[in-house]
């Protein structure tokens, strides 16, 4: 499950025709976390597999998609509008509707050592839940 978040990251990353140094950072921090070594993640960010089926997902997985999705979209300073498209789009295939991204990115920071208050995110993410 994990390997198909970071594959949806990889690809936000790349929604404006390149990943941004920053981006990769953050992406490989969490692929670490997750126990994907640095081979196999050098090998997802060349070759990104197309984004399939994410309905399968917990609710809680889902959220935190959405999250990283969303921190990663700011990591690099700049929000491209091909990048806003793209996680309105990968919310919509978690279940939700694409005003959650505009919700919740007021709310969460590019920097992933300063936390917002998740459960209120968790509580508003849920109302736009399909």
């Amino acid at each position: 499950m994990i390997k198909e978040q970071l594959n949806v990251l990889i690809n936000l990353a790349a929604s404006d025709s390149t990943v941004a140094e920053k981006e990769a950072k953050t992406i490989r921090v969490i692929a670490k976390a997750n126990g994907i070594t640095n081979e196999e993640f050098d090998e997802m960010l060349k070759r990104p597999k197309p984004i399939g089926d994410l309905s399968s997902f917990t609710e809680d997985q889902k959220f935190e998609n959405l999250y990283h999705l969303i921190q990663l979209m700011k990591s690099d300073g700049q929000v491209f509008k091909s990048e806003i498209h793209f996680c309105e789009k990968i919310a919509e295939k978690l279940g939700y509707k694409k005003g959650v991204v505009a919700e919740l990115s007021s709310r969460i920071y590019s920097d992933p050592t300063i936390t917002a208050d998740r459960k209120m995110l968790i509580d508003r993410a849920h109302k736009f839940l399909k």
